[in-house]
């Protein structure tokens, strides 16, 4: 039987204070958990198991454990750097003034040595418009032009040309400050400090990572409310031999950030509750450094992600929730707009970094930044939702405000912010003609960074599955992140060999008054059903938009979605031609049903088919043998009609002059190899829950 001082190793037994436990490793880390506790994810689990179970360990999220160690070691390696850099050139230039100061005194003391004017005589002296004062200094600047060295010139640090290994560098030290320094073979070496807070704790399993496998980390506390809670963390940290590295602290995690409102904060704050975030979002704002990170995960989908409680998503997030099948991204877009709304209330901008859906919660990296200037764009970047998902499923957006782009007398840009003109969509939806629902307001920029999506693929190429046991589907949906926020247009395949010689030696800045000016999916199967046509297949609905001249991406919220930056006018186009060309309709469409609206307004789609009645008549003329053409001709328009290509038959009582608002303007060429992904198969692109009713089980009980 070995004791809590035993070297941490799984499976192994641990006999403390009288209870046995069962170690359990989870990527560099170890916890323990009590014997008769199940931690299987066997979908046979009884549900008082898996009450039991998510107590002490959950395995459900060890991707977004492991998505967040690989994040947060990313984002931390560009943060670190910066300060060292940032220290260094501070260092430069305090080390210069020295030297000009040192340089200047010895010039006068040499000249009055030298039996030239002594300082009196030279400050009374008008012909030489100089005043040297009882210290030596000279105050002109054409003596100290005269006087400098072409080494003294101030030198700023550019970024290195390749991307920087901090990684590998001795950078964690144990309550290390931003002025710790260790001196090395007679150089100083700068020592930055990164501080993680892990607010809601439970077992402490993501502060033990944290310490583990992110080399550079130079304190992280791992908080929790519950005196159970923090007993076992304070066992699981004496186990690990964390103590000098993870600060425990038991209390509340909304009152512990507040008291870092008028110091020095962290630099990683950590928000993984169990329901929404939205009450901590607030506190973790004021206790987060400057261009620190803040991760968010909520799980109340139920909530952003239903319109079930109008009125609670709105309470928590100030906003309405999108229905229908995009409901998910609605979802994050909600969150970040909570987010942002509460950052800049306090002259702070926020960044997405990397917003993604998983199973039934959602996870974002947004970094937060002290800039007023960009807090002005924020109206611009928020939107209305218009969308139509009790009839065709389409949707319009609009924003609150306009940030218009101008330039200034001194030719720097800045923006001129004004009023949004009206409303961009009818009560009436523009295509089918059925009533539309208003969402949001809600986050109207991009999803991600791309330069960090890509920075974490290239660090995901460097770990183990042993530590990273979704490795796998980490891959799959940082690639359909990136995709989508690209639309493609950078080839990963390609570049990932070469990555680190080609990424940005930083995470660049975004644009902070971009906008996502096509945000959302469609499902092909789900619109085909709106006029009630056979669903084109995934590849081929690609390949038509591809071939139309539109970009097209997967959304990682979603199998066979399609994001696109199409207009619904186009969408509606293709399909009819799907329709037309490849899956005609077999029984006429009812006026009370949304698809027959759309149908009717296509003069493209009625046009086709008159033109296939009309050849259809000239193919059996020239077959058979014509004995009266009024008899034959009759036949030959009964034979269309009867393979359902009469208009008239597909639309009861169509008007001619019904609004034809889709035009062909494009031929439409179903090319299914253009709309396929080649690498599709070699990536876990959507992760299949492993069990039944996969979820985050019951709510743990806090006692004191």
């Amino acid at each position: 039987m070995n004791t809590i001082e035993a070297p941490p190793k799984a499976g192994q037994t641990i006999s403390h204070g009288g209870k046995e436990y069962t170690t359990i490793k989870e990527g560099l880390a170890h916890i323990l958990v009590p014997h008769g506790i199940p931690t299987s994810t066997d979908p046979k689990m009884s549900k008082e198991d898996t009450a039991r179970q998510q107590v002490f360990y959950n395995p459900i999220q060890q991707f977004n454990r492991d998505l967040s160690v690989l994040a947060i070691k990313t984002f931390g390696q560009d943060f670190v750097e910066r300060k060292r850099q940032k220290h260094e050139q501070s260092t430069m230039k305090m080390k210069k003034r020295k030297k000009r100061e040192e340089k200047k005194k010895n010039i006068c003391q040499g000249a009055v040595g030298d039996g030239h004017l002594d300082v009196s005589e030279r400050a009374e002296s008008p012909s030489k418009k100089r005043r040297v004062e009882e210290t030596g200094e000279v105050n002109t600047m054409a003596d100290i032009a005269g006087n400098r060295d072409p080494e003294e010139v101030d030198i700023v640090l550019e970024a290195p040309a390749e991307n920087p290994s901090v990684g590998d560098a001795p950078l964690h030290t144990a309550g290390a400050s931003d002025q710790s320094k260790n001196t090395t073979n007679g150089t100083d070496s700068y020592k930055p400090p990164f501080k993680i807070l892990d607010a809601l704790s439970a077992t402490g399993l993501r502060a033990l990572r944290y310490a583990n496998e992110i080399p550079f980390a130079t304190s992280i506390t791992a908080n929790d409310l519950s005196s159970r809670a923090t007993d076992s963390i304070k066992l699981n940290v004496k186990h690990n031999k964390l103590e000098d590295r993870i600060t425990v602290n038991a209390g509340n995690a909304i009152a512990h950030m507040y008291s870092f409102v008028e110091k020095h904060g962290y630099d990683v704050i950590d928000l993984d509750p169990y329901g929404t975030a939205a009450p901590f979002i607030d506190a973790s704002i004021q206790a987060i450094n400057d261009e620190g990170l803040l991760c968010v995960t909520c799980t109340d989908s139920a909530i952003f992600a239903s319109h079930g409680y109008l009125e609670k998503t709105y309470s928590q997030y100030g906003g309405l929730p999108l229905k229908g099948e995009p409901c998910h991204e609605g979802g994050l877009r909600l969150i970040l707009h909570a987010i942002a709304s509460s950052a800049a209330r306090y002259g702070m901008a926020i960044e997405p970094l990397l917003s993604l859906s998983i199973d039934y919660y959602i996870r974002v990296f947004v970094r937060i930044r002290k800039s007023p200037n960009d807090v002005k764009l924020l109206a611009g970047k928020t939107m209305l939702v218009y969308h139509c998902q009790s009839g065709c499923g389409s949707w319009s957006t609009q924003f609150l405000a306009r940030n218009k782009p101008n330039t200034t007398k001194d030719g720097k840009p800045s923006y001129k912010h004004g009023f949004a003109q009206g409303p961009s969509a009818n009560q009436l939806c523009e295509h089918c003609g059925i009533k539309t629902h208003l969402s949001g307001p809600m986050y109207g920029g991009p999803l991600h960074n791309s330069a960090f999506v890509e920075r974490m693929l290239a660090g995901l190429q460097d770990v183990d599955r042993e530590t990273y046991a979704t490795k796998d589907r980490m891959e799959g949906m940082l690639r359909i992140a990136l995709e989508e926020i690209t639309f493609g247009v950078r080839d990963v395949k390609t570049q990932m060999p070469d990555a680190p010689r080609q990424l940005h030696p930083f995470i660049p800045k975004a644009d902070p008054a971009e906008i996502d000016h096509h945000p959302f999916f469609f499902i092909p199967s789900s619109v085909a059903k709106v006029i009630h046509c056979q669903a084109p297949p995934l590849a081929a609905m690609r390949g038509a938009l591809r071939s139309a001249g539109f970009r097209v991406a997967m959304s990682h919220c979603k199998p066979g979605s399609i994001r696109t930056d199409a207009s619904w006018t186009d969408i509606w186009h293709i399909m009819l031609e799907w329709a037309r060309q490849r899956a005609p309709l077999k029984k006429p469409l009812k006026k009370e049903i949304p698809g027959y609206n759309i149908i009717s307004k296509s003069s493209a789609y009625q046009m086709g088919l008159e033109k296939e009645k009309e050849e259809d008549f000239t193919r059996n003329a020239a077959v058979e043998v014509v004995e009266s053409s009024t008899s034959e001709s009759n036949k030959a328009i009964g034979n269309a009609e009867s393979n359902d290509s009469s208009v008239s038959r597909i639309i009861e009582g169509s008007s001619d002059a019904s609004p034809s608002y889709l035009s062909a303007k494009y031929k439409v060429v179903f090319n299914d190899e253009l709309g396929k992904d080649h690498d599709r198969g070699k990536y876990v692109r959507y992760q299949l829950a492993p069990r039944e009713n996969w979820g985050p089980m019951s709510r743990a009980k806090i006692t004191q």
